[in-house]
């Protein structure tokens, strides 16, 4: 028995029912039978020439890591975009897409979180005022084609031999990463290639791919390394209220291990500052982020939810048990590539405060020092 979806062929996943056995493995994608052939989804094809609209034109060294990126892409080879955070990974793929699109193929963007993928449509659609963008995310829309595509990971289950190019960003994150299911069902969507995309790269992602780096943000200033202070937990509040008194004038990040911990912040620090929490788990994330991006408050409270995808100008981070389990390298280089993204605040400030400088902390500053000598 075989599951053509997610290859499953493990007897003991599948399940008997009515006459036909079944596959357990992927059934929250909808009940699929052993055995039976995927049929290819049927999504609208033309051929559309068109042209990025960017408010500045690309640096030289990311016009080279575009050029290289389409050069493999067309020689039929899957590619890797190694590139740090905020150096315009999603600029790099448009000289791609529009070439794909100008052949008639269908593209796929795919992202890891439903935040981010409504953040990257919205970027994409002033991008390309003139095509039909969707976002196909649970609970957003009913609409899942349009000229490009852009959809969590979970729903590509949706395009069967779709995509001619598929684009998956933060494929190091929660969910892809170590997920089978996910990352069958990405390979099933995808007839043509695959442009990956990450700032932390897990090595057996670059296993059989073109590797593209890119370590150089587009106003050329060096990555914020992180200031570490290390002290206790009831001192690292005082010395994270200090840090917001003194960052008063701007927006500040707060990066916190878990939703008992936003709730906590929330409450002492809402007799000194106007502040708001956010976490997987709250129904209104869209309305948070959409206030915090009109300044309407000074403080944004997060879990790890936030690492990735979201762009604030001029904001601080500060990292609240920054030793703590959750927060491992990637997840730090992640969380600090937030900071120092604008061109008018292109070094940014940032704090880490722990008990005690473990192994993340210090590879996360390592990395991150040297992205900055590769630049």
């Amino acid at each position: 028995m075989k599951c053509f979806r997610c290859q499953n062929q493990d007897p003991r996943l599948f399940t008997f029912d009515q006459g036909v056995y079944y596959c357990r493995k992927c059934i929250m994608f909808s009940r699929i039978d052993a055995n039976t052939p995927i049929k290819k989804v049927t999504l609208t094809r033309k051929k559309i020439s068109i042209q990025p609209h960017l408010k500045y034109e690309l640096t030289p060294k990311q016009k080279e890591a575009s050029t290289k990126v389409c050069q493999f892409l067309q020689e039929g080879k899957d590619v890797f975009l190694y590139a740090c955070t905020g150096a315009g990974k999603t600029e790099i793929t448009l000289e791609s897409i529009c070439l794909y699109l100008s052949q008639g193929k269908k593209v796929g963007f795919a992202i890891s979180r439903r935040q981010v993928v409504l953040e990257i449509k919205e970027r994409l659609q002033k991008i390309f005022p003139s095509l039909q963008i969707v976002a196909v995310t649970q609970g957003y829309t009913d609409i899942w084609d349009g000229d490009l595509i852009v959809c969590t990971m979970h729903q590509l289950y949706r395009y069967p031999y779709a995509f001619d190019l598929l684009i998956m960003d933060e494929v190091d994150a929660f969910p892809y990463i170590g997920n089978d299911v996910l990352k069958e069902i990405a390979n099933g969507s995808c007839i043509g290639q695959k442009l990956f995309l990450s700032a932390t790269p897990d090595e057996s992602l670059l296993k059989n791919v073109e590797i593209v780096t890119l370590f150089q943000r587009p106003h050329g200033h060096p990555l914020l390394i992180p200031k570490v202070i290390c002290l206790p937990i009831f001192l690292q509040f005082i010395v994270l209220l200090y840090y917001l008194k003194k960052w008063k004038n701007k927006q500040s990040l707060i990066f916190v291990p878990t939703i008992q911990d936003t709730y906590t912040l929330h409450f002492l620090l809402s007799f000194f500052i106007s502040n708001k929490a956010i976490h997987s788990q709250i129904t209104q994330k869209d309305k948070i982020i959409e206030e915090f991006h009109q300044k309407k408050f000074q403080c944004l409270i997060s879990t790890t939810l936030l690492e990735r995808g979201i762009t604030i100008p001029n904001v601080c981070v500060l990292v609240f048990k920054g030793n703590h389990s959750v927060f491992n390298v990637s997840s730090l280089i992640q969380i600090f590539g937030r900071v120092g993204r604008s061109f008018l605040d292109p070094i940014g400030k940032g704090v880490i405060l722990c008990d005690t400088q473990n192994e993340s902390i210090k590879n996360c500053i390592r990395q991150l020092k040297q992205m900055n000598v590769n630049a």
